[in-house]
C-alpha cells in the first residue's frame, strides 16, 4: 500500500489520535486513539518517517478544513488558527468520497431526484449528493449561461420532475450571487448542499402540488410549513453532519428567525430568496408563472438591507430575462434568451419563431440592444409551442463574448 505522510509538527501532544498512524514500510507505530506523549515520541516519529492510509488522510484533511472554517466563521484571529493542531475527530462524512457524474444536467437530475424522491430510505446518499454537487459546481463554473438555459427549460418540463430541478436551479443561482457577493468557497459550497436537499423532506408531494389543480389542502399547507424541519431531521439520520447546511436547510423560509446560526445570515438570506424567485417562475396547474422581469424585480424591490443586497445581487446575476425564458420581439418574432447580456435587461437571443409562427431552423444569436430586435416583452414557456434544442443553441451562443455583468 502506498501511505501519504501526516503533519508531525500539526499533532498535539497528549491528545488520542483519530487514525492509525504506519511508518512508510507498513509498520504500525500508533493505534487509532492513542495519544503522542512526548516531544521525544514526536521525534520518533519523524525518524520513522509517519504516515496514514490515502482515505485517512483525506478525511483528516476535510476534518481540518471544516474546523478552519468554523474558526474563521467565529472571528478567530489569524495567527490562533495557524497554531491549531490537527483535529481529534473524524466525521464519517469525511471519508465521504462523491460518486463522479459524467453526464449533463438531464443526469444530474435524474440522480437527484432519485434521492429526493427516496427521502430517508436512500442507500448512501451522501456520496451522491456529493457527486451531484461536484458536478454542478464543474457545470456553472464552465458555463453559468448554458446551466441557466438549460434549468429554465427544464423548470417548464413538469415530467421530469419539478423539485429536483426546483433544486439544482436554487442551487446554481445561489452560487452565482455567493460568488457575486464575495462569499468564500466553503459557504457557496454549504448553499449548493442546502439547496439540492432543503425540500427532501417533501419531494413527491411538491412534484404533485405542481400539477395539482385545486389550490392546496389543508393538510398540505401544513406539510410545506413543517417540510424545512422534515427535511433538516431527515439529513441528519441520514449522516449528515455539517451544521451549517443544517442550518440552512432548517431556515430556509425563515432566514432571520433567533434560532438561526448568526454566521449563516447572509447564505439564508440568498437561499430564501433564490427559492422564491425559482418557484414564483414556475407554473403550476391551477395558476400560471410570474413573468422573469417581475420575478426578478419582487426580490428587491421595496427591500432594504441585507435583504436589498441579496435581492439586487440575485437579479444581476440571472437578469431580467434569464437565459432560457422567452421574449418577443420589436420584429414579431418569438424568441429564447441564450445569454446574459452587459445589462439586466438587455440579453442575446435566439429567435426560434418567425413573425408568422412559423419555427426557425438556423439559431442566430441577436442583441437586444439593436433597435431591430428589441425586446418588446417577456412570454410564458405555455405560449411558445415549438421544441428548443438546447445544445444548437449554446452553439450558436459560443461565438459571442462572455457577459461582464454590471448591477441593475
Amino acid at each position: 500500500m502506498k501511505y501519504v505522510p501526516i503533519p508531525i509538527a500539526m499533532l498535539e501532544v497528549g491528545s488520542p489520535l483519530p487514525i492509525d498512524i504506519w511508518s512508510d514500510t507498513g509498520q504500525l507505530l500508533l493505534k487509532k486513539g492513542q495519544p503522542v506523549v512526548s516531544e521525544q515520541h514526536r521525534a520518533k516519529l519523524h525518524a520513522f518517517n509517519a504516515c496514514s492510509t490515502p482515505g485517512d488522510a483525506l478525511a483528516w484533511q476535510r476534518a481540518y478544513e471544516r474546523m478552519v472554517h468554523e474558526m474563521l466563521r467565529e472571528g478567530v484571529d489569524v495567527q490562533t488558527i495557524a497554531r491549531a493542531p490537527m483535529p481529534q475527530r473524524i466525521r464519517e462524512a469525511d471519508y465521504v468520497v462523491g460518486t463522479p457524474l459524467s453526464g449533463g444536467w438531464p443526469d444530474v437530475q435524474d440522480v437527484l431526484r432519485g434521492i429526493v424522491y427516496q427521502g430517508g430510505l436512500a442507500i448512501s446518499p451522501l456520496s451522491r449528493l456529493d457527486g451531484i454537487a461536484r458536478a454542478v459546481l464543474k457545470l456553472v463554473a464552465a458555463d453559468p449561461d448554458d446551466a441557466l438555459f438549460r434549468l429554465f427549460q427544464m423548470l417548464s418540463d413538469n415530467s421530469l420532475g419539478y423539485c429536483a430541478t426546483h433544486g439544482l436551479l436554487c442551487g446554481t443561482i445561489s452560487l452565482l450571487t455567493a460568488d457575486k457577493l464575495g462569499l468564500d468557497a466553503s459557504v457557496r459550497r454549504s448553499l449548493l448542499d442546502a439547496a439540492l436537499t432543503m425540500n427532501i423532506g417533501m419531494a413527491r408531494d411538491q412534484d404533485s402540488l405542481s400539477r395539482q389543480k385545486t389550490p392546496p389542502t389543508k393538510w398540505q399547507r401544513q406539510l410545506i410549513v413543517d417540510h424545512p424541519v422534515i427535511s433538516a431531521t431527515t439529513l441528519r439520520n441520514l449522516g449528515l453532519e455539517d451544521e451549517d447546511t443544517l442550518d440552512l436547510v432548517r431556515w430556509h423560509h425563515h432566514p432571520q428567525h433567533p434560532d438561526a446560526l448568526p454566521r449563516n445570515s447572509m447564505a439564508r438570506r440568498i437561499l430564501a430568496t433564490a427559492d422564491a424567485f425559482v418557484a414564483k417562475m414556475a407554473a403550476r396547474k391551477s395558476r400560471g408563472p410570474l413573468p422573469p422581469i417581475a420575478a426578478a424585480k419582487s426580490i428587491f424591490a421595496g427591500t432594504e438591507g441585507e435583504a436589498a443586497t441579496v435581492g439586487a445581487a440575485m437579479a444581476t446575476v440571472a437578469g431580467f430575462y434569464p437565459p432560457g425564458t422567452y421574449v418577443m420581439l420589436a420584429s414579431g418574432d418569438t424568441a429564447v434568451v441564450a445569454q446574459r447580456g452587459i445589462r439586466a435587461n438587455a440579453p442575446w437571443v435566439i429567435p426560434v419563431l418567425d413573425k408568422n409562427a412559423m419555427p426557425v431552423l438556423q439559431y442566430t444569436c441577436r442583441d437586444t440592444n439593436d433597435p431591430a430586435w428589441a425586446l418588446v416583452a417577456p412570454l410564458s414557456f405555455q405560449t411558445v409551442r415549438v421544441a428548443v434544442n438546447a445544445d444548437k443553441a449554446q452553439r450558436a451562443r459560443s461565438r459571442l463574448p462572455k457577459p461582464a455583468l454590471k448591477s441593475a
